[in-house]
């Protein structure tokens, strides 16, 4: 079966020079973050790769105690996908801190997790997050997250 969804991600930036949505994925797990970004690569987006929260939240200009204006990263991220279970700061956490600001709200956030607490994943969803998923994230996965960034971004 082949859905609209499966179309280039090309339009998603028009009149933007670059053409690759580009996604921060985050997780403290080396073999997890390799495997999204591989998938992601795959589906023809730029990935940016961040081992926590308080990495991500760095990478965006968004780290307490740390003066930046509006973040050049920040800018240029389309969507974020992010691990719950993470030391110093978890999936949740960060999620709250990016919906918190005024420059990185509207940012589609997606939470990711192995394990498949209700609880969980309703507390996310209330918080704001766009999607929950269960890992390892497989190629079908990444159709689903195309589908919705085509939807935000066009």
């Amino acid at each position: 079966m082949v859905s609209t969804c499966d179309s280039d991600f090309a339009n998603l930036n028009k009149g933007n020079v670059e053409e690759e949505p580009h996604v921060l994925a985050v997780d403290d797990n080396l073999v997890d973050r390799k495997l999204v970004e591989k998938l992601l690569k795959n589906s023809s987006c730029k990935v940016t790769t961040a081992e926590n929260g308080l990495r991500a939240l760095e990478y965006l200009g968004l780290l307490d105690g740390k003066k930046s204006s509006m973040n050049n990263n920040a800018l240029k991220v389309n969507m974020i996908i992010t691990d719950y279970c993470m030391p110093e700061m978890n999936g949740y956490e960060l999620l709250k801190k990016i919906k918190e600001s005024s420059l990185m709200k509207d940012v589609p956030v997606v939470i990711m997790s192995s394990e498949n607490v209700p609880t969980r994943i309703n507390k996310c969803l209330e918080e704001g997050a766009q999607m929950f998923m269960l890992k390892p994230l497989k190629c079908s996965d990444v159709k689903k997250l195309r589908c919705h960034l085509m939807q935000c971004r066009g």
